[in-house]
């Protein structure tokens, strides 16, 4: 360890949902390979400010520290990434450490992203396969068909895509483009195209594609390399082909 140095890092905290937000600054021993979990980490350890006043550990989500669960998106010197990621060594000092705005704050930097987990049951976001039989193996899916799912089927609902969208505001419904995204997944699915008309007629309402004004700050945010733009113009398609014509066209 680097005798002395240090990590400044700046919170956004707030109590409650009804509280003002105020900034808390943190002085903390820098070691190797440190990310922004770590630094929060410590902070619960150790719950003492900059200028030596006690306060409590921040409050946060995180899960996996892979990058897989999404859980810990926040907004890192003003962009929205994932803390288990973001490596102190390759961040501005003090790093500003934020809740992602686009969802209620709960507490500190844990918010609720209940909005996304509701737009994925509203577009029936999954392949039903129940039954009170035996239905027997699945269709086969071509190699074709895997290649462009698999990118898809990476999405870990962290809420990035939201966040960087200027349609997802107060002012309108937009289920962003993590949503869409999974549409087209289910949708390319042998099974899944079974219920292809009914997800497009979800994202046809209030809050769907057509609000997208292709600002594309989505692509560019998504951890995962997600090809959100594609996907977006892809489900506009069959939006289009379902509103003129009334059923889907591959």
């Amino acid at each position: 360890m680097a005798e002395g140095k240090q990590v400044i890092v700046k919170v956004k905290r707030q109590a409650s949902p009804k509280d003002a937000a105020r900034w808390e600054e943190f002085a903390l021993p820098w070691r190797p390979s440190m990310n922004v979990i770590i630094c929060l980490r410590d902070i619960a350890e150790h719950p003492v400010t900059r200028e030596g006043k006690q306060t409590n550990p921040v409050s946060y989500d995180s899960n996996c520290l892979e990058e897989v669960c999404g859980s810990c998106a926040m907004v890192i010197n003003g962009k929205a990434r994932m803390a288990c990621s973001a490596l102190v060594d390759q961040l501005e000092q003090p790093i500003r450490i934020e809740p992602l705005s686009k969802f209620p704050v709960i507490r500190d930097l844990t918010v609720d992203r209940q909005f996304m987990f509701d737009s994925l049951k509203r577009v029936k976001a999954w392949i039903p396969i129940d039954g009170t039989y035996n239905l027997g193996e699945g269709p086969r899916v071509s190699p074709e068909v895997q290649e462009k799912a698999y990118p898809l089927s990476r999405c870990i609902t962290c809420g990035n895509c939201l966040e960087v969208c200027p349609q997802v505001n107060e002012n309108n419904n937009f289920m962003g483009a993590a949503i869409f995204s999974q549409v087209r997944l289910f949708n390319m699915h042998p099974t899944g195209a079974m219920h292809a008309k009914e997800r497009i007629e979800a994202v046809m309402g209030d809050g769907g594609i057509e609000d997208c004004a292709n600002a594309q700050n989505c692509v560019k945010a998504c951890p995962k390399e997600i090809p959100l733009t594609e996907s977006l113009a892809e489900i506009n398609r069959q939006a289009w082909k379902q509103a003129l014509f009334g059923w889907l066209v591959g």
